[in-house]
């Protein structure tokens, strides 16, 4: 993963816990970096690593954290790390996931090394849809879940997701019910 990534779990460890608590979390972690380069790759063992330490040292579930961070991700790292392309994506929440599976295309062009995950999204309505997710990287669909929930408050647009499907052995994604309440047309 590139270390933006993982400098992004350093800010919203920092910005809820205080910087004693991140180091606490890198010693356990057995991580020896300083400072993460946003634009050089790491191995995502690290990340997996700074995700499971912060698990122990701040006596939370790993999901949950992971959740945390999807939304951290989206109303903090990727406002800051591209954000004109987070509002050209879309202006409301169903449009910004009708162009989701387009967006990743784009941030490769910043990212040459990127191995992005992939979006889907099917049997869409005017309050739904179906979102899978395609990714080489395993355990991350808490994540996605809050990724959506981030999404949803970057565009004030109340938002529930659930997993409908894993990975299941020999599968290539999992699948999300993410349904929205529609904001009223404008006056």
């Amino acid at each position: 993963m590139y270390g933006m990534v993982n400098k992004a779990v350093e800010e919203m460890v920092c910005m809820h816990h205080g910087e004693a608590v991140w180091e606490e979390i890198k010693t356990r972690a057995g991580v020896d970096v300083d400072v993460f380069l946003s634009n050089e790759s790491y191995s995502d063992d690290v990340t997996y690593n700074l995700v499971g330490a912060a698990s122990q040292v701040l006596n939370v579930p790993a999901d949950a954290i992971l959740r945390s961070f999807g939304e951290h991700w989206v109303l903090h790292t990727a406002q800051e790390g591209y954000g004109g392309l987070m509002h050209a994506a879309g202006r409301t929440l169903p449009e910004f996931l009708r162009n989701l599976p387009n967006f990743h295309a784009r941030v490769s062009m910043i990212f040459p090394k990127l191995q992005p995950p992939r979006f889907q999204c099917t049997d869409v309505t005017e309050t739904s849809l179906k979102l899978h997710y395609y990714s080489h990287r395993e355990g991350l669909s808490q994540f996605v879940i809050g990724l959506m929930q981030g999404l949803g408050k970057m565009f004030g647009t109340p938002v529930s997701i659930r997993q409908l499907s894993g990975r299941e052995p020999g599968g290539d994604h999992e699948v999300f019910e993410v349904n929205w309440t529609p904001k009223p047309a404008a006056a």
